[in-house]
């Protein structure tokens, strides 16, 4: 099996690597379900503290979903695609160690979406950050969610309706990145930050978070009805295939 994940320990900290470089760490469904293991096996490993979640090279962090999976998806598979999100949200925020994402490069889409549930972020100065989804003919339906619970209403309808990413420095502004360091430096901060949180109290750290998760539980689930209910209209219409079809082409040229 391709090693889509790759994972290591530093200390207390597990390192987890988003490896598809060649296609910007972008994910498809085998990749998703190799992250979710590793993130299981992270959160159950009583030697750590701290997870870390990062990309390979030096270009993305992940540019989300691989449209070359999404092009062909009729309405039926779209529904199961939404639940496969729904396993690897649910994961994130069921753990009981904090999450740090270690932002090396762009963070777009569902990936931009997985950034905000860690519950830091850690980036250089060339990191770009929004919600495209629109432009390849993806409706949004969990990002709108995580984007307001962050943002609020305002920007949310501004991010998913323009489709533009951010710069690292509006980024910052709006607190959805909580350090700005050298390039060279995002993963060695990041696991400094994690061997921090590692020595916390381990007890008041998971009911913390299961307390996060508790108060956001609403509007995950109402995201994830919705989702069901437009992704499979906005497949069924054939515009989604259509406009990844002229993205791609577009991309290749």
């Amino acid at each position: 099996m391709s090693e889509h994940i790759l994972s290591n320990k530093q200390g207390r900290v597990g390192i987890i690597t988003l490896n598809r470089p060649e296609v910007l760490n972008a994910w498809h469904s085998e990749m998703r379900q190799q992250l979710i293991a590793a993130l299981e096996i992270f959160s159950h490993d009583k030697s750590l503290g701290a997870i870390v979640l990062t990309g390979a090279g030096d270009r993305a962090f992940s540019a989300g979903q691989d449209l070359n999976e999404t092009r062909s998806f009729d309405s039926d598979r779209a529904v199961t695609w939404v639940g496969e999100w729904e396993t690897l949200y649910d994961t994130l925020r069921s753990s009981p160690k904090p999450i740090i994402a270690a932002l090396n490069g762009v963070a777009a889409g569902s990936a931009f979406q997985v950034a905000l549930l860690c519950d830091f972020r850690i980036a250089h100065a060339g990191v770009r950050m929004g919600q495209p989804e629109i432009n390849s003919g993806i409706a949004s339906t969990t990002g709108p969610w995580i984007m307001r619970e962050h943002l609020g209403l305002a920007r949310t309808i501004d991010l998913t309706l323009s489709g533009r990413l951010m710069e690292a420095d509006e980024s910052h502004a709006l607190g959805l990145i909580n350090r700005l360091v050298a390039q060279e430096q995002v993963l060695a901060e990041a696991v400094a930050l994690g061997e921090e949180l590692a020595g916390k109290p381990p007890v008041a750290m998971r009911l913390d978070r299961q307390r996060f998760k508790e108060i956001t539980e609403p509007g995950f689930r109402d995201c994830l009805e919705a989702g069901v209910r437009i992704q499979s209209e906005a497949y069924a219409s054939g515009e989604p295939a259509r406009m990844m079809e002229r993205f791609l082409k577009r991309r290749s040229a």
